[in-house]
């Protein structure tokens, strides 16, 4: 006898393909999929639906719901990450996004965002999952004692706090790079469009004055970690024999209310008295976070101080050029885009396969091979990025230490070993490309993340 639970599943399967615009339809039967712990096949019929009605809200909360259900938290995230950072997000992402957050282990995060959820809709309130985040709103004095300094300084900030004020500068170390273009294999369209921005302004200095045009402004590159973005950065330096300072987090945040904007201003005014500079700002979304997600004031407070500083308001940054790599570009705040700060967008993908050949010869440079086939083996590592590559020598040079260590008798690396480390080794890029199709596909506002899709090879 039939299951009359898979009678009426075939019988919704059947009304979708009749009716794939029909979103209450799609909905029910991936609600019905969820109930039986079928979430995967869930996304899909979500996936489907927004093909017919891109942006849906309805229906991207449900497939990022499925991805939490699958365990796949990362792609949930992208989604609920965007759908939470609009002017008034609907309390059922907070709540999704709360939870997602939990899975993760961000529990203050979760936190936060279950507070604002309840706070817009106390409906959905649910005591199972605030005994999961140890929550007692009964008894807000629990929670104030286990605050942390920085977080009680958050609080404080705007009534003003009264510091001792720091007169030491924070410097970063300035380098001259020695590396150029000709030292980073492959890449063409990215260094091309590096020179059209920073390069050649600075080169024909004249010409563009002639104009009105200053010589300055910014880059965002962005892609997977591992591909090249932090030695573009200092080759740019190097081609226009141009001192170089990198700056992150570190360089910057500090836990004195003040401090962080102070310690950014230094750092901008050692770069305008040693130009023509290159200034490099390494995971720049940890310090260009976007405002709308903030419930802290000292963290709008930096960025604020950031886009002062790249704007120049009190001081000339002509000569001064700013580089940024993310690998996360829809977390930073979208103020950095506009018109003379990072207004050029540039993708970095994993190396392409002349790349790939130059990364290896470096990556073995001084070892002894044998006969080594580099045009093999950059064919069988597509999406590998250059740490990848690196560590597939490494890999193939630790098996011939141990051999060596067993018989005494070192023997040079081969192309045989080579192909054996890349069978033992996967591309590490393959998370982020997963992460980033989702916000290439559902929040790519004015094509920004198009890039993306040309290399995934997926129509829009």
């Amino acid at each position: 006898m039939n299951d009359p639970n898979q009678v009426a599943l075939d019988a919704l399967l059947q009304a979708v393909r009749l009716a794939p615009e029909n979103i209450a339809l799609a909905d029910h039967l991936a609600k019905t999929l969820l109930q039986m712990s079928r979430a995967e096949e869930a996304a899909q019929v979500y996936r489907d639906a927004l093909h017919h009605h891109p942006g849906n809200t309805q229906l991207q909360l449900g497939l990022a719901d499925s991805y939490r259900r699958a365990n796949r938290l990362s792609h949930a995230l992208a989604i609920l990450e965007t759908l939470v950072a609009e002017k008034n997000p609907p309390a059922e992402a907070l709540l999704l996004h709360a939870r997602v957050l939990h899975g993760q282990g961000e529990t203050r995060s979760a936190i936060n965002q279950y507070k604002d959820a309840i706070d817009a809709d106390p409906d959905l309130s649910d005591a199972a999952f605030e005994s999961l985040l140890g929550l007692n709103f009964e008894s807000e004095s629990d929670e104030s004692a286990q605050r942390t300094p920085a977080s009680w300084l958050d609080d404080v900030d705007e009534a003003g706090f009264d510091q001792q004020d720091i007169d030491d500068e924070s410097f970063a170390d300035l380098e001259t790079p020695s590396i150029k273009f000709d030292d980073v294999g492959g890449m063409t369209d990215v260094k091309e469009d590096i020179r059209v921005k920073i390069i050649y302004p600075l080169q024909h200095a004249e010409m563009f004055a002639a104009y009105g045009k200053k010589v300055g402004g910014g880059i965002l590159m962005y892609g997977p970690p591992g591909c090249g973005k932090t030695m573009l950065a200092r080759a740019t330096a190097g081609e226009i024999d141009a001192g170089f300072l990198s700056i992150g987090i570190s360089d910057v945040l500090d836990m004195w209310v003040g401090n962080s904007e102070k310690n950014l201003h230094n750092l901008f005014q050692q770069a305008r008295r040693n130009r023509p500079c290159v200034v490099f700002f390494d995971e720049v979304d940890a310090l260009g976070a976007s405002r709308s997600d903030m419930r802290r004031s000292s963290g709008r407070h930096l960025i604020n101080q950031f886009l002062s500083e790249l704007d120049g308001v009190e001081t000339d940054n002509d000569g001064v050029l700013f580089l940024a790599a993310t690998n996360a570009p829809w977390h930073l705040d979208s103020a950095f885009r506009r018109p003379g700060r990072f207004d050029r967008i540039i993708f970095v993908p994993p190396p392409d396969a002349e790349a790939r050949i130059e990364i290896l010869k470096l990556a073995l440079a001084g070892k002894p091979t044998e006969k080594i086939n580099l045009e093999k083996l950059a064919a069988k590592t597509a999406d590998f990025s250059g740490a990848d590559l690196n560590s597939v020598v490494d890999t193939a040079v630790e098996t011939k230490l141990k051999e060596a260590v067993k018989t005494g008798l070192p023997k040079p690396i081969t192309t045989g070993d080579l192909m054996s480390a890349v069978k033992r080794c996967r591309p590490s890029t393959g998370e982020w490309f997963s992460t980033a199709r989702n916000h290439a596909l559902y929040s790519n506002e004015g094509g920004a993340y198009d890039p993306i899709l040309d290399y995934l090879k997926i129509k829009r």
